[in-house]
């Protein structure tokens, strides 16, 4: 009865680790090429829709896939994905750039048994230099995929997590509100 105790809080503990997870990139997605109103006739670079939410395609650990996301930042606060608030400081040409990919775990020493990668959140520091950051370990596979065929608007997230034992997979269907 104790082993299905542990195993019952691990696996609450990675469906709230996913979820969190979740979040943070549905948000980053909603969030994908979003203009300023405010600064539309600033002169700025222009980006393709492509350039404003790009998915790589098995470019990350166990061939799981990589999201990349940009937008301008609102007159409110906006935050990145992990929780620093946007600033000018921390744009490159007036965007603010968000990472999701899945790389070795960190920390683990070499040579040992490790269950999954570590799902890795990229953003710009005060100087606008790319900063990795650690959300999770422990993700066997991330998957993102346009629901519709060739959707560019509705998107499929998966992240599979290594339990030890047993693979947990939780999914959620994002809107991208500002690719049109």
């Amino acid at each position: 009865m104790l082993l299905k105790q542990v195993q019952l809080e691990q696996s609450q503990l990675a469906a709230a680790e996913a979820d969190r997870a979740l979040e943070l990139i549905g948000r980053a997605i909603r969030m994908a090429g979003y203009i300023n109103v405010r600064t539309a006739g600033v002169k700025k670079p222009k980006s393709s829709k492509q350039e404003l939410l790009e998915i790589l395609k098995g470019a990350g650990l166990n061939r799981a896939d990589t999201l990349f996301i940009k937008h301008e930042i609102s007159d409110g606060v906006d935050l990145d994905c992990i929780g620093n608030a946007l600033t000018k400081e921390r744009t490159k040409k007036h965007l603010a750039h968000q990472g999701f990919f899945l790389e070795r775990q960190t920390g683990a020493p070499k040579g040992s048994r490790i269950n999954g990668g570590s799902l890795m959140c990229q953003s710009l520091d005060r100087q606008g230099r790319l900063q990795n950051t650690t959300l999770m370990n422990g993700v066997r596979h991330l998957r993102i995929e346009g629901v519709a065929p060739n959707s560019q608007r509705v998107f499929k997230v998966t992240i599979q997590m290594d339990l030890g034992k047993s693979v947990a997979e939780f999914s959620r269907i994002f809107t991208g509100r500002n690719l049109h």
